[in-house]
Parts: structure tokens; C-alpha cells; sequence
């Protein structure tokens, strides 16, 4: 009997110890607190590095970014998508976003600066030198006007005087008037700035607008043929802030509080720095 009793004692706390909740891996994963951070594509490898970094001091926190136009992103945080963070490519979006009340007050921080630049793919032969001569191109990938880089572009181009379009914003332009003003090049428009990159470093199209730290990790694929001025493109700021999370509870809203004080933080900095971002942001 003695030996029976052992065994019914035993089989007890066998599944005690693994009822729900009581495992330590149970435990673990039900304190992990998740927050949305929506990021424009240009910050992707970056934000992907910061992510892990924070994690890691943060084992509790799982980051999740969300990698598209600026100008996509913003339209989903209106249309009721959950974001703790935005972190745009341009201030348009934010300004949008604020203006409607949908940022947490006091929380918007410009973070990097970045540059436009035109890009060829390694050893090409193109007789494009900058984008005074985008005309001579065979093919252009360009982001399409709602996207930060495409309207940046064709800001420039307005600056240059290629674009005439004097009744109409940068943001206006269609891809069809550019390549009008270009003499009817073939222009493949793209939503993103990362679609740009991919376009010219695959070949498929001879150069394309993209942001000076997209080359990082395509030093051995393209060739930067103009960096393009701020005094054509007026800054190229990138800000961050805290977007009113309804579904968020307590936990959420500290760790992405705290996650956008380490995207600010000195250590970040050098990080931004690494993937050929400018934090000289004053």
C-alpha cells in the first residue's frame, strides 16, 4: 500500500508542476510585454540592431517593428492599427499625426538626419552624373510623391528647375510629370525607399534616388554618383514619438516610454552613426 501511496503522490506533483502558470517558461512568457513600433523602411537594419540591443537588457520586452513608407505607416496608425511608437522619414506624417491628437504629448523628438543620394549599381556605365543629368538614364527607380524619398527627390528637382510644377507641391508630383520633365524616361515607380535600392542593386533599373544610409551593406553593389545638398532637399530630419495606444496597458506605455529614451541615448547615437546616419540633429 505504502508503495502504491508513493506513486499516486508522485503523479500528483507531476501535474502540479506542469499545470499552466507554473512552469517557469509559463511564467516568463506571460510577463513579456510587447510594443508596436512603426519605422520607416530606411531605418529597418538599424532599428533591427537597436531592437536586439535593447532586448537584451530588457529580457522582458519584445520590440516589434513595423518597416514601410512613411507615408503607408501614417495611414494605418489613422485607420486604428496598434503603434506604440512612429518613426518617420519626414515631418509631414508626424505633423499630420499630432495635429489629429493621436501623439502622446511632449514626446516628439527629431533623431537623425539623414541625406538623399543617387545611386548606380557597381561599375555601371551609366553617363548619369548627379540629378542634373537623371535625363541620360535608360531607367530611374523613384519612390512614388507620398513617399519621403520620391518627395524629396522631386523637391530637388523643383530646387534645379528640371520640375516646373509651379501651382503644385513636392508631394503633388506625379511619377508621370517627372519623367515628362526628363525627357519621358522610363521611370519604375516604387513604395518604399527599400524597393528603390533593391530595383538599382538587382539591375533592373540603371540609377535611383535613395537615402545616403541605404548603402550601408551595399558598398560592393553601388556606386553613389551625387550626395545629393540639403540646400536642394531642405533637411532630411527623421522624428520619433509616442503615438496614444488604446489597447496598451501600463506595463506597455513604460517599456515605450523607455524604448524611445534609448533611441535618444548617446549609446543609440553611435549605433545611428555605424549605419551612416547623422545625429547632429540642432
Amino acid at each position: 500500500m505504502k508503495s502504491i501511496k508513493k506513486w499516486v503522490w508522485i503523479l500528483i506533483l507531476s501535474l502540479l508542476v506542469s499545470a499552466p502558470g507554473c512552469s517557469g517558461d509559463s511564467s516568463k512568457k506571460a510577463e513579456e510585454t510587447k510594443i508596436q513600433v512603426f519605422i520607416a523602411a530606411s531605418l529597418n537594419t538599424v532599428m533591427t540592431d537597436l531592437s536586439k540591443m535593447y532586448e537584451k537588457e530588457h529580457p522582458n520586452v519584445r520590440i516589434v517593428c513595423n518597416a514601410d513608407s512613411s507615408g503607408t505607416l501614417l495611414n494605418q496608425i489613422e485607420e486604428g492599427y496598434a503603434c506604440d511608437i512612429f518613426f518617420s522619414a519626414a515631418q509631414e506624417q508626424m505633423d499630420q499625426l499630432e495635429e489629429g491628437g493621436l501623439l502622446k504629448a511632449g514626446t516628439r523628438a527629431d533623431v537623425v538626419n539623414n541625406q538623399l543620394a543617387v545611386v548606380t549599381g557597381k561599375d555601371s556605365k551609366t553617363s548619369v552624373q548627379g540629378l542634373n543629368t537623371l535625363e541620360r538614364a535608360e531607367s530611374i527607380a523613384l519612390a512614388g510623391e507620398s513617399v519621403p524619398a520620391g518627395r524629396y527627390t522631386r523637391q530637388a528637382l523643383i530646387t534645379l528647375g528640371i520640375l516646373r510644377e509651379a501651382e503644385k507641391e513636392a508631394a503633388e508630383i506625379t511619377t508621370q510629370e517627372v519623367s515628362k520633365a526628363l525627357n519621358n524616361v522610363e521611370i519604375s515607380e516604387q513604395d518604399n525607399v527599400s524597393k528603390v535600392l533593391f530595383a538599382v542593386a538587382e539591375g533592373s533599373c540603371e540609377v535611383g534616388t535613395v537615402y545616403y544610409s541605404d548603402i550601408y551593406g551595399y558598398e560592393n553593389r553601388l556606386d553613389i554618383i551625387e550626395a545629393v545638398s540639403h540646400d536642394l532637399t531642405g533637411d532630411v530630419r527623421y522624428p520619433a514619438a509616442r503615438v496614444i495606444n488604446k489597447e496598451a496597458d501600463k506595463a506597455q506605455n513604460d517599456a515605450a516610454d523607455d524604448f524611445l529614451k534609448y533611441i535618444l541615448s548617446e549609446e543609440a547615437k553611435g549605433v545611428f552613426e555605424s549605419y551612416y546616419f547623422d545625429t547632429d540633429v540642432e
